[in-house]
């Protein structure tokens, strides 16, 4: 069955004037499995949209790889949605000679299509960019494009991959359990470190480290979401005078993982709360942190002080805050 793409106006061709410093790209190449995946993140170089999925697999996004090959953005809409017609034309069965020829199966779709966050992804892996780009550079006849040729030679082979991987952040040689690691590290020192009837925030914000975590944030000593959690809380606690309505808080031992600069201190005093005050806390952390701009004010902090991506943040930000919707403006 035909998979049909939305087929948007005219995209600029770019040339790719410039790569960045080399990246070692180790370990097998994943294969993208529609309704599975979400975007880590993605972020645009010299005009050309990219990202990586969730499992690992770099891509361009649908404007990004027409403004590659120096088409308009409809060409490669009409590449998806005649991509598995029987009766094929020759541009599809020359790219998908080109793409069987360099050793790769053949998808049902050139595209992964992805619902996240509110928004539609039309996801093209590397593999099938490049042999959409090598089409145009060589083989489209009076349609080549000066553009593709100039990109293919730049970025043919691994360097399309090692491109996408380093302008989004991401080391395909980690792993998703090594991505996870610090933060579980913190877990297994802390989980059942408050005393009984009490929680404590580092526990609470599983949820927003989690999504941090997808989106391709580098959880660690730098970015430690539940500090500013905590440090909002508390000030909203004491501001409140909830010791009157739920009872005193109390401190508990918090420890860090020995690769935390955090760890010379252990064992921190941090603060931990009645729980009869977590549906409060939980309802101030939606409505108050999140949604109220503290949690999107420190992932902008972290942004400008360059210890997380721009497209991760914007990433955490889209899943996490919900957008405002406007009602009817009175008359």
């Amino acid at each position: 069955m035909a998979t049909t793409t939305p087929k948007g106006g005219p995209v600029s061709a770019k040339t790719i004037k410039a790569l960045p410093p080399k990246l070692s790209v180790r370990g097998s190449q994943p294969t993208a499995q529609q309704g599975m995946l979400i975007p880590l993140a993605e972020v645009e170089f010299q005009g050309i949209g990219m990202g990586v999925l969730s499992d690992g697999t770099p891509y361009l996004n649908q404007r990004g790889l027409a403004a590659l090959c120096g088409v308009q953005n409809a060409h490669i809409g009409t590449i998806s949605s005649q991509w598995d017609e029987p009766e094929q034309k020759p541009r599809i069965k020359a790219i998908r000679d080109i793409f069987t020829n360099g050793g790769h199966v053949l998808p049902q779709s050139p595209h992964v299509e992805i619902t996240h966050a509110g928004r539609t992804h039309y996801c093209y892996p590397a593999e099938v960019c490049l042999a959409i780009l090598e089409y145009y550079a060589f083989d489209a006849g009076s349609n080549t494009q000066k553009e593709a040729l100039d990109n293919f030679r730049r970025l043919a082979g691994s360097k399309l991959r090692e491109l996408i991987y380093r302008e989004v952040g991401y080391n395909p040689s980690g792993g998703a359990s090594e991505r996870f690691k610090r933060w579980h590290d913190r877990i297994a020192l802390n989980y059942q470190s408050a005393p009984k009837g009490y929680f404590h925030v580092f526990n609470e914000a599983h949820t927003i480290i989690y999504e941090l975590i997808l989106a391709g944030a580098q959880i660690g000593e730098k970015i430690v979401v539940d500090i500013s959690i905590g440090q909002h809380w508390s000030k909203y606690w004491c501001d409140h005078d909830l010791d009157a309505e739920y009872g005193e808080r109390r401190t508990y031992p918090h420890r860090y993982p020995d690769d935390h600069p955090q760890a010379k201190s252990n064992p921190q005093e941090s603060w931990c709360y009645p729980l009869a005050a977590l549906g409060r806390f939980r309802e101030w952390l939606s409505d108050t942190y999140i949604d109220g701009g503290k949690f999107t004010g420190y992932l902008k902090r972290k942004v400008a002080q360059g210890e997380m991506p721009a497209a991760v943040a914007q990433l955490a930000i889209n899943t996490l805050v919900p957008p405002q919707i406007r009602g009817p403006t009175p008359s």
